[in-house]
């Protein structure tokens, strides 16, 4: 199956409809913990503060309502252990908000067992308030002779919680789909201590610490035989003691005995262990932090990626949010699949994809408008992923309307366009997806004024009027120091336009757009197409 995918929708459906059987080496996901919260996207300023900007990633919040009432339904009408252990979990849960939680993640996990190769492993993250029921719905999934680990991630430093122990882990569990996957072990270094104990060097300055060569006390037995004038039961046959001494890695102490050499620089470190405390969380001074919630340290995933895959394999996330597991994907030369859906985060990754990668970014995004049918059906069906999609057409910040944004706010960009100062200087965008009139450029024309702004920008699903247009050019130009032509200080663009090309006229982008924040650059580069599944 090809790769380097970015998909737009329900992951159930999806995954049902456009990846094909035993078709995925990797599957990694960090699903919404039932956490009972809403998450928001903050965006940083160009000095690190915090922007008051937020657009909501998406509802942690599971409710037992008809719709989780169907799904359960539909689970358990098909039978077999997935259904015998959703129907035990409402017995012990009731119709409670974690039984909807665990019904959605059911189905989900039939069909990432359908899409994983049997020579392929599966990772979920999770928190232990839900880890404890997952693991139950794995072993029915994937059987629990499959499972291979409960991973610790310290996800944070220590703190207090109250009148309990301090909460900073993560469980991940790790599952094969058969009893053979692909394994890279890695290692971690050893810590200092034991570094110290290489104290003896030889003349080229290579750090050795010297080990036993006899077998007297060990089971097995050993070699009986003398060599250089020392007579004992050795680890080793005579042939290896040879090869050692001609290396130079035999040490003839001063007491007559005979050691063997242990170089630290030929010392793989220590096999890597089920508690990973060694990968930090993103703080917030870290370079790779894009201010989405939830986002994981990519160290984290390269290690999954590192262990579990080998280059050109295939690598799916199904809740892929801001795109870390692509981004570690890409980078290390694997095909990529991700799937979420919010616009949110659909544009946050495409951002993601074009800073962290030389030249223009190779993959699919499939699920978007593509044509302005298309835009009508998204605007009917969620107006709300509908305006997120089309401000983030443009690479603008969208508001969160649900949460009480600024009255009349689609989203906004900014930029900087003068040498000294920093001075951050923002447009305003509107989006309509109904009727649009001159009262609407009228409207747009007071809340630049109100907040301030350099520019304003109306995207209309329709073509703009000829009344409409008079409207916004009565509204003047804005004077950049970039160049001697005016920007035009309103502007109104419509969905077909946007989707032929046309961009919103301001300062040039390249150099002073800082709208999102950058994520650090990668050196594999690649080039995107886009299409509507």
């Amino acid at each position: 199956m090809p790769g380097n995918i970015l998909f737009y929708g329900d992951n159930l459906e999806i995954l049902r409809k456009h990846v094909q059987n035993d078709s995925v080496d990797l599957i990694y996901l960090d699903p919404p913990f039932n956490s009972q919260q809403v998450y928001n996207v903050f965006y940083t300023e160009k000095n690190g503060t915090r922007s008051q900007s937020q657009a909501r990633a998406f509802e942690d919040t599971w409710t037992w309502d008809e719709k989780a009432a169907r799904l359960y339904e539909q689970v358990v009408e098909e039978g077999g252990r997935i259904s015998e252990a959703l129907q035990s979990f409402r017995r012990l849960l009731g119709d409670s908000n974690l039984a909807a939680y665990l019904t959605m993640m059911a189905p989900r996990l039939v069909q990432l067992q359908r899409v994983l190769k049997p020579t392929g492993s599966i990772y979920l993250h999770c928190d232990p308030t839900a880890s404890h029921y997952l693991k139950v719905l794995m072993d029915a999934v994937f059987g629990p002779a499959n499972f291979r680990n409960e991973i610790v991630w310290k996800r944070t430093s220590a703190h207090s919680d109250p009148k309990r122990y301090g909460a900073n882990i993560d469980i991940i569990l790790f599952y094969t789909k058969r009893d053979s996957w692909v394994w890279n072990l890695l290692y971690r270094k050893h810590n200092q201590k034991y570094s110290d104990r290489f104290r003896r060097s030889d003349e080229d300055g290579r750090l050795w610490s010297d080990d036993n060569l006899t077998a007297k006390g060990l089971t097995g037995g050993g070699y009986q035989y003398e060599y250089k004038g020392v007579s004992s039961l050795w680890r080793v046959p005579l042939e290896t003691m040879q090869k050692l001494d001609a290396e130079g890695k035999l040490h003839f102490t001063a007491k007559g005995g005979i050691r063997i050499k242990r170089y630290l620089d030929e010392n793989k470190g220590v096999a890597l262990q089920c508690l990973w405390d060694d990968i930090p969380p993103i703080n917030s001074q870290a370079r790779e932090r894009l201010g989405y919630p939830t986002q994981k340290p990519q160290a984290l995933l390269e290690r999954i990626i590192g262990v579990s895959s080998n280059e050109g394999d295939l690598v799916l996330d199904p809740f892929c949010g801001c795109g870390t597991t692509i981004a570690a994907a890409h980078k290390m030369g694997r095909r990529w699949i991700g799937i979420d859906i919010t616009h949110v985060a659909i544009t946050l990754i495409k951002n993601r994809l074009n800073d962290s990668f030389e030249g223009e970014p190779d993959y699919n995004v499939q699920g978007v408008p593509v044509c302005a049918a298309d835009a009508e059906s998204l605007a009917k069906a969620d107006p709300y992923q509908f305006q997120w999609w089309a401000v983030g057409l443009v690479g603008g910040r969208a508001l969160d309307q649900k949460k009480g944004a600024d009255k009349g706010i689609d989203g906004r960009l900014y930029f900087h366009d003068e040498q000294e100062g920093g001075i951050t200087k923002q447009i305003i965008l509107q989006v309509k997806s109904g009727h649009a009139a001159p009262a609407n450029v009228r409207e747009l024309i007071a809340v630049v004024e109100r907040e301030k702004a350099q520019m304003g920008v109306l995207l209309s699903l329709q073509p703009p009027t000829p009344a409409m247009r008079a409207e916004a050019a009565s509204a003047g130009s804005y004077k950049s120091p970039w160049r001697k032509e005016p920007f035009p200080r309103i502007q109104i663009l419509s969905i077909p336009e946007l989707l032929e090309g046309r961009r919103i006229e301001f300062p040039p982008s390249r150099q002073v757009n800082v709208t999102f924040r950058k994520s650090p650059r990668s050196m594999k580069g690649y080039h995107r197409t886009e299409r509507l599944f």
